[in-house]
């Protein structure tokens, strides 16, 4: 166990911002973890727990506790004819979890590849990419509880996904930290590659989990910041899903608004669109800004605080919500 006071939480958050904890506490064991949990001082103070920072916007320094884990390991728990099951440590590198995959030759993971985070953080998160989330791969998450001590398996089905969205997420529920995922993955894969740009670029291949990774890597490369050479959160906002009737109105007004299926009753408008569309992309404003080739990514450009880029991003969505009487809901969490 690691236990620092005072931390640098640079490192730990892809926006780079120069933030402290009072205390940095890292395990690489459920027995660690369970020792943490027993700890007076620990359910004394506020703690987070947090992955490689990928999602988080810290707006100060943290007076309490910051957790990471450190538990490691790709096991082979299940095979039949049509799936292979792996149980997962949540510190895993979710990309490295994606190649480790794709060069078995092994389905399900390639559309989200070059996500940055950890295994635990994506499952909590329900990342998604390409027509894909995390939850169709999900079999079960094992979590413990910060209130009773214990351990619990959440099944795929107790863990509530949507979009963006998980069990795990939810702060009127019971905080549970995630150790392990055990994720199914398919041998004998059909593709479905309905995505424009992904379709585009694989039409007339021959395809392969490989082949699609290496589709979703160039896609995102070419559109999306490297957050160790630009701080940023990736998609800071997430797509809203607007009435049937309201996306017709503004349909009359903007032919050319794009929407995809979502509930019923219901579509779902990119957010990068709207933004966009507001005349707000490559525009910087002081040390924060939105990237040139993708208006839903707010970019650190040099210094900026996270109450920085929190105005900013408020100022995006008042801009949004005028012109197209849209709210935008940040999906990167607030901290502080």
């Amino acid at each position: 166990m690691r236990i620092e006071q005072n931390f640098s939480l640079e490192a730990y958050n892809t926006f780079h911002l120069k933030v402290k904890t009072r205390w940095f506490m890292e395990y690489d064991s459920e027995a660690d973890l369970e020792k943490i949990l027993h700890d007076e001082y620990y359910q004394e103070c506020f703690s987070l727990h947090i992955g490689s920072g990928s999602n988080l916007l810290f707006l100060n320094d943290i007076n309490g506790i910051i957790l990471h884990s450190q538990i490691k390991g790709i096991e082979k728990v299940k095979e039949d004819d049509e799936y292979v099951y792996l149980r997962v440590g949540a510190a895993e590198k979710w990309d490295e979890l994606v190649d480790f995959t794709v060069k078995k030759g092994w389905s399900g993971a390639e559309c989200l590849s070059l996500i940055p985070g950890e295994v635990g953080a994506a499952a909590v998160q329900n990342i998604g990419a390409y027509g894909a989330e995390i939850k169709d791969l999900v079999e079960n998450v094992e979590a413990w509880s910060k209130f009773s001590f214990q351990k619990k398996i959440f099944s795929n089905q107790d863990c509530h996904y949507a979009y963006r969205y998980s069990y795990f997420k939810d702060e009127q529920s019971e905080p549970y930290i995630v150790t392990y995922v055990t994720l199914r993955f398919v041998k004998h894969p059909v593709f479905n590659i309905r995505h424009g740009a992904l379709h585009d670029a694989l039409d007339g291949k021959e395809l392969t989990p490989s082949v699609v990774r290496d589709a979703v890597i160039a896609i995102r490369q070419s559109k999306l910041p490297d957050p160790d050479v630009l701080g940023n959160a990736g998609s800071f906002f997430m797509n809203p899903m607007i009435p049937a009737d309201h996306y017709a109105s503004l349909l009359r007004q903007y032919p050319d608004i794009p929407c995809y299926p979502s509930e019923p009753g219901k579509v779902k408008v990119p957010a990068g669109w709207l933004i966009d569309h507001c005349g707000l992309k490559g525009k910087n404003y002081g040390n924060v800004g939105i990237y040139e080739k993708q208006a839903l990514v707010l970019v650190n450009l040099g210094g900026a605080t996270g109450d920085e880029i929190a105005l900013f991003a408020e100022s995006v969505r008042n801009l949004v919500q005028d012109r197209f009487g849209i709210d935008l809901r940040p999906e990167v969490k607030y901290v502080g």
